[in-house]
């Protein structure tokens, strides 16, 4: 499927170019104190101000009841939201890959190799060259071969990952340097595609990406740090002040330590760490060990969180990876589970009974189904918890555990109660649903109409008593919550298209769209006491739309911009007023 970028080209205000006009945040002087004025405040009926003081919102009111504290900021009549909190998203690679070719909304052939060239021609050398984007409607049969990169690239190793990141496309002189050929064997939940005579093509599925990946140099920590920054300011330009990755290993996670301390990470970051299977039930318990001693103490951290797991159950359904519980249209496949049940539901139990939380991919119906499987059974063996890891204390008829299901692409109507009944959070990315051509030709051909007509339930999962939390799993799409918001309201495309939206009976009203943003990203991370509401006590995390996106309704959600974003009670971002 197209998951494009939106560019000043497609005559957006919400660019998603890098802003010139966002200082690094912690070089801006510290504000002690700050009133918001002229807002529709999100949430609060009536309101038109807010106080902040000390970093936490303050009060909120009228004028008169709040009081001019501080710096004063006119909202202009827009619509005052908590900040945004990006639920799935790999900050990290994402701000890694903003140096490669970039591939994303390439429609042909044609263009996907000219990029490549003309990328290949602005960074000289014989180092490695990587780029992003590619979506499998754009070569003949689905998938690329190495061939047409060794065209454009013949002299150097490239590899060039595909826009959902499960699979990759390698040139010959790639494959030579990492040893492939026609005896290597296809690792465990992962795939060397061949041709007709057993050659390798260039492509790799899933985990067999790894037989490439791991000759390509990493980056230094200076440049590391200096893309997270770059990043970050990018993020803040979006009103997006929360983000949590869904994918590091333990000296990512240090990385993040470091930046944290350096006074660099100028948004709230919660980490989830790897859990992988092929390992025994004694190597997880060991890894979980280690993992606990450097993620634990960061707990209900401020500005550095984690206790959290991430696993893949399954691939995606572009790919026919994805779990699902009848075969793929026109194929025996039903996929490419990466668990055996019992080892799904042992890992997830053992980490349960520990304290910690666990999201799952899970795309397919039967992958959604393993995921809450695996819950269901942590809970059954496990028991109640007491209380949840930060050490509240739980309340009466509420879920401590808070497990969570990511992407949830289709679903099989069965399952769909289980969200609320496990206490479950439904984690799901609204821009992954983009009606493009290509989505539909793709991923609605590869399941057939009925399955493809439980596409991104975010609406019956949310009736049926779900917690959404959305995100924007960048750098897979872009990272723009208003792209994402424009699909969870209207289930157009950007351009409005198709007429009435694709399966319309999903859509959100904007108030249910912004509070999956914002609220409910908040208590996947168990953080709802602190942010995703705007109220005495909560953080000053705080985005100024430059518009009532409430009174202007659906229409007006492409175009919409960020005059001012605030973290802690610090301006972040502020944009420039025009006349």
């Amino acid at each position: 499927m197209v998951r494009r970028d939106v560019t000043e080209q497609d005559g957006l205000s919400c660019a998603l170019q890098w802003q010139t006009d966002v200082a690094p945040p912690y070089h801006r002087p510290m504000t002690a104190d700050l009133t918001i004025v002229n807002a529709t405040v999100f949430g609060a009926p009536g309101a038109s101000a807010v106080s902040i003081e000390g970093g936490q919102v303050a009060a909120v009111g009228t004028p008169a009841e709040v009081g001019r504290a501080g710096e004063v900021v006119d909202a202009a009549g827009g619509l005052l939201i908590p900040g945004f909190d990006d639920a799935h998203i790999h900050l990290l690679s994402g701000a890694r890959q903003r140096k490669d070719a970039q591939l994303s909304g390439l429609a042909s052939l044609d263009a996907t190799l000219a990029a490549i060239a003309a990328h290949a021609a602005a960074t000289p050398g014989d180092g490695w060259l990587e780029g992003r984007g590619w979506v499998y409607a754009t070569f003949p049969g689905g998938l690329p071969t190495r061939d047409l990169l060794d065209l454009v690239i013949p002299d150097r190793p490239a590899w060039m990952t595909c826009y959902d990141g499960h699979t990759g496309w390698a040139n010959t002189a790639a494959l030579r340097i990492a040893g492939i050929n026609r005896d290597t064997q296809d690792p465990p939940n992962g795939v060397v595609v061949r041709d007709e005579h057993g050659e390798p093509t260039g492509v790799f599925k899933e985990e067999a990406q790894a037989l490439i990946e791991r000759h390509i140099p990493p980056p230094t920590e200076e440049e590391d740090r200096a893309s997270v920054r770059s990043a970050i300011a990018g993020l803040h330009a979006m009103g997006i002040t929360a983000a949590q990755d869904a994918w590091l290993t333990p000296d990512e996670l240090r990385f993040w330590g470091r930046v944290h301390d350096a006074g660099e990470l100028a948004l709230r970051f919660r980490g989830a760490l790897i859990m992988e299977p092929g390992q025994s039930l004694a190597e997880w318990r060991r890894r979980l060990d280690e993992y606990e001693a450097v993620a634990f103490d960061l707990r209900g951290g401020a500005h550095l969180d984690s206790g959290i797991l991430k696993g893949f159950v399954d691939g995606v359904i572009e790919a026919k990876t994805a779990a699902m519980l009848a075969p793929y249209e026109g194929d025996r496949s039903t996929g490419l589970p990466a668990w055996t049940t019992y080892e799904l539901n042992a890992f997830v139990a053992e980490a349960d009974r520990r304290g910690w939380q666990v999201e799952l991919h899970a795309i397919g119906d039967r992958g959604v189904r393993l995921a809450l499987d695996s819950f269901e059974h942590a809970t059954r063996v496990n028991g109640p918890w007491a209380g949840d890891p930060l050490g509240r204390g739980a309340t009466p008829g509420t879920h401590q555990r808070r497990h969570r299901v990511e992407h949830i692409e289709t679903i099989d109507p069965a399952d769909v109660p289980r969200f609320a009944a496990l206490g479950v959070g439904a984690s799901m990315q609204p821009y992954h649903g983009d009606p493009s051509p290509n989505q539909i030709g793709v991923w609605a051909g590869n399941i057939g109409p009925e399955r493809a007509s439980r596409a991104w339930a975010w609406r019956t999962l949310r009736d049926a008593g779900a917690t959404l939390a959305f995100g924007s799993d960048w750098p897979v799409v872009d990272y723009s919550p208003f792209i994402a918001l424009n699909n969870a309201v209207n289930r157009q495309t950007v351009t409005g298209h198709p007429d009435g939206g694709w399966l319309p009976g999903e859509r959100l009203t904007v108030t249910d769209a912004i509070e999956a943003y914002t609220a409910g990203s908040a208590w996947a991370a168990h953080a709802e006491h602190r942010r995703g509401r705007i109220a005495p006590g909560y953080d000053a995390d705080l985005a100024v739309l430059d518009r009532d996106l409430l009174a202007a309704g659906p229409s007006a959600i492409i175009g919409t911009g960020v005059r001012l974003t605030v973290l802690g009670g610090r301006i972040v971002h502020q944009r420039e007023a025009t006349a």
